[in-house]
């Protein structure tokens, strides 16, 4: 059972509670003073640095030097080497029109245009200002060498560190998350898990179908939360760990909301990436403080999503050191279930896809005490999951729930979810009051077979796609073991041009060699009509090779449907390496072997279809021209235009099995 479209959480703030590790209370204050005192100290070099910077490179104004009024002034004014001047108070700045070298102490010289002076008290102002005019000096108001303003100066030596630090804390604010202030420096280790409290969690059991054995697992995982002094009177203890595990959309995390539901206690969510950050440490701190947070909150529930991502099996990373931020994490979260008190209700539940890969001291007793798989629903579970999905849809009356689950095979709760919700926006495009059956089908279609695409064939290639579809269908319909055609098309949908569409009647708990070669006799269908009717072949049979050439070789290297290899394991499972187990490296005479095997179990399909299509030639021609006429047919359409009987055994209960669908 797959998770329900997510609703919005109402999430509380919780205090900072009080703790040791340096994440809070009074336990975390020497920290919060060092990262202060740190924090005051890189500002402080910040302002020192640049300060320095502008003094040296980009002084304010350049320093004059200092002459006496007589004889140098005096003598530079008859000399009409002095161009302007300034006076303020009997002070007087001016520049030279060429540079003077004057000594300034000892025997130093210096080497200047502008130049600064004393007027003694006694000196004769009407003589002086009659000289200066004589000379042609500039006498200014303004003083001539005043440089920067005090504002422009603050803003040039301190605008750029002033701009550092706002980025600075910004940045700290964005990554320690919420809080401000200095304060949010120190909460990198704080866990981010979603707390959702247990009045809050409105998912329950009513709202999880399909899944009945894991749901029963788990309720009384539910009764040890809701009374753990049953158990610990007799010298039980409570499960630290359970582990969900299945394919993606089964529902685990669905499961894990509604056990915390169920119980009505607090629900700590996250994602096992979060815990992973690029500083060696920050992972273990976080699952330090969550571990902290859940237990003070006791009873309660961890949910952790996606636990491969820190649980790898440690002897098959490329990292063995202890350095590793994600062995640091792992090791702390083994340390924590393990120091779980007896009396302490918290129970950790996991999720994952591929629980092969875990850590075995991840998964042994008294970390995950128990396992449970979730795995994809039959034909009643399909049904249920429907009706749940469809609680919230207005349904018209010819809609049947049962039937759409039986057409479904393989699908797990988040398709079904998908397909639901489809419907809907199908039944919404087309304006309809309420979600009919044909909503359904076509949003069945649009999920299995890809949305119809408008390219434009020429007659002569859309009469080739139709009986290259035809001779699918038309060898799924006389093939004994091979599942029933639910739909033909010749409409292009995805990458194809034409589409056959086959489901079986009942879920299949086991795959029989015989339905194997029917599988593969029905691939070979299309392009084997292209031999019979056109005697040449097209690349249109791609994804069919490729197909079928999987099944043969499964049958031979994985499943032992070969006397020349025998029950021998020579291929290697479905995204296993040949270190895993299951398969070891083969030598090159094994696998010629296998390759000849798969040659000859191909070779043999490939005659009796071509012998099948030969023989009800007439078949595959009327199924042709209905084809051509209405370029979809739905299943009795299909058998009566090839005018064969459609032989419907009786339904027994099963387990779900992929859906055969054979692409032209």
């Amino acid at each position: 059972m797959a998770e329900q479209p997510k609703a919005t959480e109402r999430r509380t703030r919780t205090p900072l509670p009080r703790g040791r590790d340096g994440e809070g209370g009074d336990g975390g204050r020497p920290a919060l003073r060092t990262a202060r005192m740190r924090f005051l100290a890189i500002v402080l070099v910040l302002l020192a640095l640049n300060y320095i910077t502008v003094a040296l490179f980009a002084p304010g104004r350049e320093e004059p030097v200092r002459v006496p009024y007589s004889p140098t002034f005096l003598e530079q004014v008859d000399d009409g080497n002095v161009e302007r001047i300034s006076a303020t108070g009997s002070t007087v700045e001016g520049r030279f029109k060429k540079e003077v070298t004057y000594p300034t102490s000892g025997d130093n010289q210096r080497t200047s245009r502008t130049f600064e002076t004393e007027i003694p008290l006694f000196a004769n102002a009407d003589e002086l200002s009659a000289q200066l005019e004589d000379n042609d000096v500039v006498i200014e108001a303004e003083p001539i060498n005043q440089g920067r303003g005090l504002l422009a100066s603050l803003l040039l030596g301190f605008g750029p560190v002033l701009l550092l630090i706002a980025l600075f804390v910004f940045l700290a604010r964005r990554t320690a998350g919420a809080g401000g202030g200095l304060g949010a420096l120190g909460s990198f280790g704080r866990s981010r898990a979603r707390r959702v409290e247990g009045g809050e969690q409105k998912v329950t059991f009513a709202d999880v179908a399909g899944i009945d054995e894991a749901k029963a697992e788990l309720t009384e995982i539910v009764d040890f939360l809701q009374n753990p002094e049953r158990y610990q009177r007799l010298g039980g203890r409570i499960p630290r760990g359970v582990l969900l595990s299945g394919q993606p959309g089964t529902g685990k995390t669905l499961l894990a909301r509604a056990v915390a539901g169920q119980a009505g206690v607090p629900f700590f969510a996250s994602s096992a990436s979060e815990f992973v950050e690029a500083i060696v440490g920050i992972g273990a701190s976080r699952v330090r403080d969550l571990f902290r947070q859940a237990k003070e909150a006791a009873p309660a529930i961890v949910f952790i999503d996606e636990l491969d991502a820190i649980g790898r099996s440690r002897s098959q990373s490329a990292n063995l050191g202890g350095n590793d931020e994600r062995e640091q994490t792992l090791n702390q979260i083994l340390t924590e279930m393990d120091g779980f008190e007896s009396n302490i209700a918290v129970i950790v539940l996991g999720a994952t896809n591929r629980p092969e890969i875990l850590d075995p001291a991840l998964l042994r007793p008294g970390r995950f005490d128990r396992r449970v798989a979730v795995t994809a629903p039959d034909k009643n579970g399909r049904a249920q999951i429907l009706r749940v999905h469809t609680r919230s849809l207005p349904l018209a009356g010819d809609v049947d729930l049962d039937r759409l689950a039986a057409t479904t095979p393989g699908m797990v709760g988040a398709d079904l979810a998908n397909l639901a919700n489809e419907a809907a926006l199908t039944a919404a495009r087309r304006n309809h009051e309420r979600v009919t059956m044909a909503d359904f089908t076509d949003a069945l279609e649009k999920i299995v077979l890809g949305a119809p695409r408008g390219t434009m064939l020429s007659e002569a290639d859309r009469r080739r796609v139709a009986y290259h579809e035809a001779g699918h269908a038309l060898v799924g319909m006389l093939t004994p073991d091979a599942d029933p055609v639910r739909k033909v098309s010749i409409i292009p949908r995805g990458q194809a041009l034409g589409v056959t569409f086959a489901a079986p009647d009942l879920d299949r708990p086991n795959y029989e060699e015989a339905w194997l070669v029917a599988r593969i006799k029905v691939a070979l269908g299309g392009r084997v009509a292209e031999e019979v009717v056109y005697g040449t072949i097209t690349t249109g049979a791609e994804s069919d090779i490729q197909q079928l050439t999987e099944i043969a070789r499964g049958m031979v290297g994985r499943w032992g449907m070969s006397d020349a290899i025998g029950p021998v394991a020579v291929l290697p499972r479905d995204g296993s390496g040949p270190l895993l187990p299951g398969a070891a490296p083969t030598s090159d005479i094994t696998q010629r072997l296998v390759d000849e095997e798969v040659h000859r179990i191909v070779s043999e399909a490939h005659a009796a279809v071509h012998r099948l299509l030969t023989e009800h030639r007439w078949r595959l021609e009327a199924l042709t021209e209905a084809l051509l006429g209405d370029e979809t047919l739905d299943e009795d359409e299909a058998y009566a235009a090839a005018q064969v009987v459609r032989q419907r055994p009786e339904e027994v209960p099963g387990v779900a099995a992929p859906s055969a669908l054979e692409r032209g």
